[in-house]
């Protein structure tokens, strides 16, 4: 991709959140900005991975998906689980469990428990479709986004 275009598409904030699956009793995680919900009925989200990451194979046998959206404070993890190694991204890092068995940030905004609902192919990632089976929220937290190669947090709503 062009420096130009991507320069471009870093002026749309998103927020940031980490994918998690657990397959074969092995956690695997990432971090994603491109988390969106899809559908109220029924409850569908989507996010989309890199065609050639190594977390698409884990992520896609183990049925399924729990995305953490990250709070202000957790930029450091952000970077953790897009720089470190697959071994190394949950070390230190304190988690629940979703009653699937997958794991959830701890003090995540918001955690969403998803069953893959499909896969769609688009140019050089592929999004992952997901029915949300559980969920929770904390209306009294800042969520962390990212713009122009940068972490923030959103200022007051107009």
């Amino acid at each position: 991709m062009s420096r130009e275009l991507r320069n471009a598409l870093s002026c749309f904030a998103t927020g940031v959140t980490v994918i998690t699956a657990r397959h074969d009793d092995q956690d695997f995680g990432l971090t994603c900005s491109s988390f969106n919900s899809v559908s109220l009925d029924p409850a569908i989200v989507l996010w989309s991975i890199n065609r050639t990451s190594t977390s698409k194979s884990p992520i896609l046998e183990s049925g399924g998906y729990t995305v953490s959206v990250l709070a202000v404070e957790h930029s450091e993890l952000a970077m953790k689980f897009c720089r470190d190694s697959h071994d190394e991204r949950f070390n230190g890092v304190a988690i629940e469990r979703a009653p699937s068995g997958r794991a959830i940030i701890e003090g995540a905004v918001a955690w969403f428990d998803c069953d893959l609902n499909g896969v769609i192919a688009a140019g050089d990632h592929d999004i992952l479709l997901g029915k949300v089976t559980e969920f929770s929220s904390q209306q009294d937290s800042a969520g962390l986004v990212f713009e122009r190669s940068r972490f923030g947090r959103v200022g007051e709503v107009a």
